[in-house]
């Protein structure tokens, strides 16, 4: 019988927590990790997580007064306001086409064409 058995490394507190004090004081978590022959990629940043100061790992901090967050929620108002104006514009303009539409089968023209046309250069009279 063949047995897949995993070797699980255990590591000391002791030994994690020097792990950490070597990268919180400049050396690269690859470097620390080849040099103990350390094989998980995630598990320095677990042990740092765990027992350092939290200054290595990134994170984002965002300080904000009140004022920004009331702007911040006034211009999302205002989006929202403009999103549903676009729309209204789009429907309006869609119904109007849709009148045009009708009116052209009703009476047989093409309302788009005729008013969309330019007058020639020679169609207007001179003033003299």
């Amino acid at each position: 019988m063949i047995s897949n058995s995993k070797n699980n490394i255990r590591y000391s507190i002791s030994f994690k927590q020097q792990i950490v004090q070597e990268v919180e004081q400049g050396a690269s978590k690859e470097s620390v990790r080849k040099k103990y022959g350390i094989r998980g990629g995630e598990t320095i940043n677990q042990w740092l997580r765990k027992f350092g100061k939290h200054h290595l790992i990134n994170q984002t901090i965002r300080v904000e007064t009140m004022d920004e967050k009331d702007r911040v929620k006034a211009l999302e108002k205002e989006v929202q306001q403009l999103k549903m104006a676009l729309a209204d514009a789009f429907l309006a303009q869609r119904s109007l086409e849709t009148v045009i539409d009708e009116a052209n089968k009703l009476y047989g023209t093409d309302l788009k064409k005729k008013f969309a046309e330019i007058p020639s250069p020679d169609s207007k009279k001179s003033s003299r």
